[in-house]
């Protein structure tokens, strides 16, 4: 399951509160049902983390690891596109031989839809979703096995019934915020050419931790974890805030070195940024790596470090706590990065972040 091997997609977020001590009790008030009794509306709840279908919340099949790992879990049955099709098109045949008649009536097709719903429906297994959650309870900290806006907003929707507790997703507004009392209005915006454009934090800091990375050795030190380095890596997706404007996105991701083809340095001249990008950070012989959408301020398809645990639960509370690691890790560059940019010597900086932009070698 996720979380517990191989790579995973991450969205983190803080808990400004403590759990409540009943969290447990909280989560099984709001169980998933019986699919038995998934019917013409989704059905929506908690399940445990070793398995979709195993709904019995409790201190045994809720905790891993000393963490709180569930699922959010969606059912919902639905009659296959390809077989609705057929099964009306089968009625109307039927209509027309019966009215001699070659057309369908829009009023009929649309009944005959609703009669094939209502007859075969129930006749589908339920089909089901689930995203995969985990509370660091000592870190305060929410990771979400998701990227989709639209699936973290159901999510979040259900996880503030659930607990009446809002989190806060980790972006640079929210760091802003909890490390300099600031927003994302205050922080200035990064131009890699002379073409202006709106400013957008996530992008502005990805297209930096390459410049960082290419030209700066792209190496923070965290005081309790140690030494990290940095490197940008394709695919590439750049983009302009405005979609309106130009073709709205370049992808680079072909040829025997995608961060120096002519594409990249273009896309960054007409005053495109990153939008999205592989990252590898390294620790020493640990390595954190995968598709950071600076959008969303999600992780997709993230490794972790090869871990040393033979254990079940140890082996997954190493990992958490790598994503752990990971997360003051991003921390600490996006802390360097909002010093760069509030420096005095930032013109200075941002001439030759241009001319790192325009001058950089292509092919």
């Amino acid at each position: 399951m996720p979380f517990d091997r191989g790579s995973v997609t991450v969205t983190i977020f803080e808990l400004p509160e403590k759990l409540p001590e009943n969290i447990i009790e909280l989560f099984a008030a709001k169980k998933s049902g019986m699919l038995d009794a998934v019917k013409d509306e989704p059905q929506i709840g908690w399940v445990s983390g070793r398995t979709l279908l195993e709904t019995n919340i409790d201190d045994e099949t809720a905790y891993r690891g000393g963490c709180i790992f569930l699922h959010y879990r969606k059912a919902e049955r639905k009659i296959p596109s390809s077989l609705m099709n057929a099964i009306c098109q089968r009625e109307e045949l039927v209509y027309m031989r019966a009215n001699e008649t070659d057309m369908v009536p829009t009023k009929i097709r649309r009944e005959i839809k609703e009669e094939a719903t209502e007859k075969h429906l129930m006749k589908m297994p339920p089909s089901l979703s689930g995203i995969p959650l985990i509370i660091d309870i000592a870190a305060k900290l929410l990771y979400v096995g998701t990227g989709s806006v639209a699936q973290l907003d159901n999510f979040i929707a259900l996880f503030y019934k659930t607990t009446n507790i809002e989190p806060f997703q980790l972006t640079p507004g929210m760091m802003l915020e909890t490390m300099y009392q600031d927003t994302k209005n205050d922080l200035p915006g990064v131009n890699f050419s002379d073409v202006q454009d709106e400013i957008v934090p996530g992008r502005d800091f990805l297209t930096w931790l390459w410049y960082f990375s290419e030209m700066e050795g792209g190496g923070v030190s965290h005081e309790q974890f140690g030494d990290f380095d940095i490197m940008i890596e394709a695919p590439l997706t750049f983009a302009f805030a405005a979609d309106a404007r130009g073709s709205a996105e370049t992808v680079v991701k072909k040829g025997g070195s995608p961060l120096r083809a002519a594409e990249s340095k273009a896309a960054l001249q007409v005053g495109k940024r990153l939008k999205k990008a592989k990252i590898t950070i390294c620790r020493g012989d640990d390595i954190w790596s995968g598709t950071f959408d600076a959008d969303n301020f999600s992780f997709g398809s993230l490794n972790l470090p090869e871990g040393e645990e033979m254990d079940k639960d140890s082996r997954f509370a190493e990992r958490i706590q790598n994503l752990f690691i990971f997360q003051n890790a991003l921390r600490e560059y996006f802390k360097k990065f909002v010093e760069t940019v509030r420096d005095v010597e930032w013109p200075n900086t941002e001439r030759r972040i241009k001319q790192w932009a325009s001058e950089r070698e292509s092919f």
